[in-house]
């Protein structure tokens, strides 16, 4: 089954096309990859680390809405995303997208 990462709660076009340039593309393939382990592929494929869409993530996954991480919860959460930041090559593709732009090498959006 190849089922739309958008049918996961939470989660919509954005982070749909996010995985899909990790290699992620479908919902089965992101719960069988599970929150960290997506996560780290979106940081390894440049994707910049932002909290909120890592925990928003682990929310959906559970079937959960966004807000229903608090306290507790949301401070071993946060655990999690900072030893995955530090554990995963981050690419700084926004940076060097923009130097590429500054001088002409890459097609404007």
């Amino acid at each position: 089954m190849n089922t739309p990462i958008s049918t996961i709660r939470n989660l919509g076009p954005a982070m749909e096309q996010a995985f899909g340039d990790a290699g992620i593309t479908s919902a089965e393939q992101l719960r069988e990859l599970g929150c960290d382990a997506a996560y780290g592929r979106l940081l390894e494929s440049g994707h910049r680390a932002h909290f909120i869409s890592y925990y928003v993530l682990e929310m959906g996954l559970q079937g959960r809405p966004w807000n229903d991480c608090k306290g507790a919860e949301k401070d071993a959460l946060r655990v999690r995303f900072d030893a995955l930041k530090t554990n995963h090559k981050i690419s700084d593709r926004s940076a060097l997208e923009a130097m590429l732009n500054q001088i002409g090498v890459v097609a404007r959006k």
